[in-house]
């Protein structure tokens, strides 16, 4: 905690003087991106990739045992039902849901995510999302998507962002930790540049953009501003951390918009599962869908495996 500490009391004293980031610059960006996928198209592979990148995830109110269950059982068959379609990379869920998940997950290659920290909003105390982590760890989750404290954060009070933060990586230890900045409440451009880069120091695997519960989710925007803050450390660490795109991505003609951006900013190493996640739910139909259709020549029923 002490040597990140020291890194971050370092990295704060240029923090504040980023400088501006130019949105019309960025929207340009942002379009040469997209002109790439001009077309829509996309072959099988591509769609095979962003499939074992999703994070098939369920957040709701109604959200009950079997629900969950049923959800597994689909993405653990996948490879086995259908040949040579991947598995999503991960099943994300709630903490109350995180030992019915891991196991009906048992040897299988898909990771349990929990969300924690108080999601959607953050607004625990840090002894309850202490609590909450531990409780999700403990049940067997493999990896942790927190939310930031976006009203501590828009208040100015980002060593205790940074700090809160820290603290649940030290939970998680070797457990991926994936921290959602809800671009969508930060106001800016600008602040989501400098939330990216507080969770970035204070230990985070992945920046994710959005908890999916409120408008906008993700936008290639956005995104954009989180690809060159990654880009930065590493150009100044060598250290690579992974994006996370979620909340209203639920085609496979956007999520490779997106494929196309992290690839084009952060190159060939970042296209991988380990370092691209898609938070998504409608998206893994949609892909799933095309897959089959492509591998067979022919609409094919998958009332069976599509989910809820």
């Amino acid at each position: 905690m002490e040597i990140i500490r020291e890194k971050w009391i370092l990295k704060k004293k240029k923090i504040d003087a980023i400088p501006q980031i130019d949105s019309l610059e960025i929207e340009r960006q942002v379009a040469y991106f997209q002109s790439l996928n001009s077309l829509g198209k996309s072959n099988i592979q591509d769609l095979k990739m962003i499939l074992n990148m999703i994070d098939l995830t369920t957040l709701d109110g109604k959200d009950t045992e079997n629900k969950v269950k049923k959800m597994c059982y689909k993405a653990a068959n996948l490879y086995s039902v259908f040949e040579n379609i991947p598995t999503v990379a991960a099943i994300c869920i709630y903490p109350s849901m995180v030992k019915v998940a891991k196991k009906e997950l048992l040897n299988t290659s898909v990771k349990v995510a929990s969300v924690s920290t108080g999601f959607p909003s953050g607004q625990s105390l840090l002894s309850v999302k202490l609590f909450e982590t531990q409780l999700a760890i403990d049940d067997g989750a493999d990896e942790i998507d927190m939310v930031i404290s976006r009203g501590k954060f828009l208040e100015g009070e980002y060593n205790y962002v940074f700090d809160e933060i820290a603290k649940i990586k030290e939970l998680c230890k070797n457990r991926t930790l994936k921290v959602i900045l809800e671009t969508g409440e930060l106001g800016s451009l600008d602040n989501v540049h400098k939330a990216s880069e507080i969770a970035i120091y204070a230990g985070a695997d992945f920046i994710k953009t959005s908890t999916g519960k409120i408008q906008p989710g993700a936008t290639m925007s956005v995104t954009l501003v989180m690809l060159q803050a990654i880009k930065n450390y590493y150009n100044n660490t060598g250290v690579k951390v992974g994006i996370k795109p979620s909340g209203g991505i639920s085609n496979s003609k956007l999520a490779l918009d997106y494929l196309i951006m992290i690839k084009e900013v952060l190159g060939d190493a970042w296209l991988t599962n380990s370092l691209t996640r898609f938070g998504a739910s409608s998206l893994t139909n949609d892909v799933l869908e095309k897959i089959l259709k492509m591998e067979s020549g022919r609409d094919q029923s998958t009332d069976y495996f599509l989910f809820d």
